[in-house]
C-alpha cells in the first residue's frame, strides 16, 4: 500500500505553505500516522557547518515522525532567495528530477503519509522546461491549496485551482492564510472562495507573523478527512 502524498502549494510567495504543511505534518502525526515531508528544492537557505540548510525544511523535518537524512528532505538548497531555477543555473546545478524522484520514494516506503512543499505558486519553474507542478503530477500527489488572504487572492485562488484539475490532480482542499491583517472586505472575500473553489476548506489561519506549529495542526487536524486506507492501516498497527 503506497503513502498517501499531498502537494502543498499557494497562491503566491510568501502565504504560509510551510505554516500548513508543517500543521499537516502534525495533524496526521497526532493521529498515529507515519508522517513523512519534503521540500523537494528550495532557495533562501543559510551555509553552516553541514553544508545549506533551508528554514522551511528544518521546520518539516521537526515536525514529521518518521527519522530522514535532510538530503532526502531538501535534495536541492540554493543560497539566494531567488526563483529555484535561476538559483540552479546561477549555481551551475541543474535540479536531477531522477535524484527528487529517488528521495520521494525512499520517503513514502517508510511513511502513511508524505506531505511535499512545493516553492513559490503552482507553476513555479524548476528548469527551462519543467515545474513544482510536473512533480505533483509525476507523482500523483493530491493538492491542496494555500491561499493568502488579501487583494487579488480570488483570482490567484482561481487560477490555481483550474491549472490543478487541468492536470487532472484531486485537490483535496484549500486554507486561508490571513497574511494582510488588514484586508478588506474578509468576509465576502471568502464566501467567494467557498462557493467558487472545487474543494472543502480545511482551516483558517489567523494573522500570525510569528507561527504556533502545534496550534496550527491542531486547528487544521479538526478539519482532515482521514483517508479509509489510512484508516485501516492506523488499526493494523495498534
Amino acid at each position: 500500500m503506497s503513502a498517501l502524498g499531498l502537494f502543498v502549494t499557494g497562491t503566491d510567495t510568501g502565504v504560509g505553505k510551510t505554516r500548513v504543511a508543517a500543521g499537516l505534518c502534525r495533524a496526521y502525526g497526532a493521529r498515529g500516522l507515519r508522517v513523512a515531508a519534503m521540500k523537494p528544492v528550495a532557495s533562501g537557505s543559510v551555509r553552516g557547518p553541514r553544508g545549506l540548510r533551508n528554514e522551511d525544511a528544518l521546520e518539516l523535518q521537526r515536525a514529521m515522525t518518521v527519522r530522514a537524512t535532510y538530503a532526502e528532505i531538501n535534495p536541492f538548497a540554493f543560497e539566494p532567495p531567488i526563483a529555484p531555477h535561476i538559483a540552479a543555473e546561477e549555481a551551475g546545478t541543474p535540479i536531477d528530477f531522477a535524484r527528487l524522484e529517488s528521495a520521494y520514494r525512499r520517503l513514502s516506503a517508510r511513511s502513511d503519509v508524505v506531505v511535499v512543499e512545493g516553492a513559490g505558486g503552482w507553476l513555479a519553474p524548476l528548469d527551462a522546461a519543467r515545474g513544482f507542478a510536473d512533480l505533483a503530477v509525476a507523482w500523483g500527489l493530491d493538492v491542496v491549496i494555500v491561499v493568502g488572504l488579501r487583494l487579488g487572492c480570488l483570482n490567484h485562488a482561481l487560477l490555481t485551482a483550474e491549472s490543478v484539475e487541468r492536470r487532472g490532480l484531486r485537490i483535496a482542499g484549500w486554507v486561508g492564510n490571513a497574511i494582510d491583517s488588514r484586508f478588506e472586505r474578509r468576509r465576502a472575500n471568502l464566501a467567494t472562495l467557498r462557493a467558487r473553489l472545487p474543494a472543502p476548506c480545511l482551516g483558517l489561519l489567523p494573522h500570525a507573523p510569528v507561527a504556533d506549529w502545534r496550534a496550527i495542526g491542531e486547528r487544521l487536524s479538526r478539519r482532515l478527512v482521514l483517508p479509509p486506507e489510512l484508516g485501516r492501516r492506523r488499526r493494523s498497527r495498534v
